[in-house]
C-alpha cells in the first residue's frame, strides 16, 4: 500500500532543518549533507508499517540524524589527526541555514545566526562528540533530555551533565560586542591591513590574539597557529604585500560581518574575527577551497 502523501511531504520538508543540525554537529556543509542522506536512507528502509507507527516523522528524523552525526564525529576525530595544518569549521554566507519559516522574525533570525557563529563553532569543536550532540540537540533544537538520551545511548541524567558541561564551556568565552558595533570593528581592521598600517592593526589586537588558517593541504596556509600581536599583524600585512591585487573586503557571514581576501574576480579566503568589546582575539582564515563552496 502506498504511503500517505502528507507523511512524505512532512519528511521531505525536514531536509533543510536537518542540514542545519548536521552542520552544527559536524562543521561542514558537505558532512552535514552526507549525514542527512544517511538519515533519509534509514527512513526509506523502514517498512510502510514501521513508518506508519512513527508518530512524529520530524522527531524520528532528528533523533536518527543525531545518532548518525555522533557516529561521524567519532570517525572525524581520527581523520583530523591526519589533516594537514589547522582544521576550522566552514564559514557560511548569511542566511544559508536559516529556516524560511523563521526569516520573517528578525529576533529569531539573530538567535539562529548566533548559533552558527564562528566563535561558537570553534568552541563546539573542542567538545567531546557526546557533549556536542547533547548540547546541539537539547539547547539548539529543543529536544527533551529523554530523547537525547536515546540518541546518545546514555541516561537522561548523564545527558543533562553533558549538556551542562558544554554550556559552561561555551559561556566561558568572553562576550562579543553588540551587533551594531561589530561592523565598525571589522571595517577598521580591514582598512588597517589593506593600507599596511601596522600600528593601527596592532592597536586593535588583543595581546593574546591567535590566527589560525585552514588550507586543507590543498593551498598555501600557515600550518600552525600564529600567536601574538606582532606576529599576527605582520602575517596579515605580509600576505597583502605579497599579493598586491588582493584586498580585505567586507561580506556578510551567517553570524554577522566578516571579510573576504579577494581580487576583482575571485575570493581566495574568508576571514571570521573573534571579538571582545575591546579587541580582536581571534582571526580564523579559511583557504581550503572545499570549504569555500558557498562563496564561489
Amino acid at each position: 500500500m502506498r504511503h500517505p502523501d502528507w507523511v512524505s511531504d512532512e519528511v521531505l520538508s525536514e531536509r533543510r532543518r536537518l542540514v542545519a543540525l548536521g552542520y552544527r554537529m559536524l562543521g561542514t556543509v558537505a558532512d552535514a549533507e552526507d549525514a542527512v542522506q544517511e538519515t533519509y536512507a534509514r527512513w526509506f528502509r523502514l517498512s510502510e508499517e514501521e513508518r506508519r507507527d512513527v508518530r512524529s516523522p520530524a522527531a524520528w528524523l532528528t533523533r536518527v540524524a543525531g545518532r548518525v552525526c555522533l557516529d561521524m564525529l567519532g570517525s572525524a576525530r581520527a581523520r583530523r589527526e591526519q589533516y594537514v595544518g589547522e582544521w576550522l569549521p566552514e564559514p557560511l554566507p548569511a542566511g544559508q541555514l536559516t529556516d524560511a519559516s523563521s526569516a520573517t522574525d528578525p529576533l529569531e533570525r539573530v538567535t539562529l545566526d548566533d548559533q552558527v557563529g564562528a566563535a561558537l563553532m570553534v568552541v563546539l569543536e573542542s567538545l567531546s562528540p557526546a557533549e556536542r550532540v547533547a548540547f546541539v540537540l537539547h539547547d539548539v533544537f529543543g529536544m527533551p533530555f529523554a530523547e537525547v538520551a536515546e540518541t546518545v545511548g546514555r541516561s537522561p541524567d548523564a545527558v543533562r551533565q553533558l549538556a551542562s558541561s558544554a554550556r559552561r564551556r561555551i559561556r566561558s568565552a568572553p562576550p562579543a560586542p553588540p551587533a551594531n558595533r561589530r561592523e565598525g570593528i571589522v571595517l577598521a581592521f580591514a582598512a588597517a591591513a589593506n593600507t599596511g598600517d601596522l600600528a593601527g592593526l596592532v592597536a586593535m589586537l588583543d595581546p593574546r590574539v591567535e590566527l589560525r588558517a585552514d588550507g586543507g593541504g590543498v593551498v598555501s596556509a600557515a600550518l600552525r597557529p600564529v600567536r601574538g600581536v606582532d606576529h599576527v599583524s605582520r602575517f596579515l600585512v605580509g600576505v597583502l604585500a605579497k599579493h598586491p591585487d588582493w584586498q580585505l573586503r567586507p561580506l556578510d557571514l551567517v553570524d554577522g560581518p566578516g571579510l573576504a581576501l579577494a581580487d576583482a574576480h575571485e575570493i581566495y579566503a574568508v576571514i571570521s574575527l573573534g571579538l571582545t568589546e575591546g579587541a580582536v582575539t581571534d582571526v580564523w582564515l579559511m583557504r581550503n577551497p572545499d570549504k569555500l563552496t558557498g562563496w564561489r
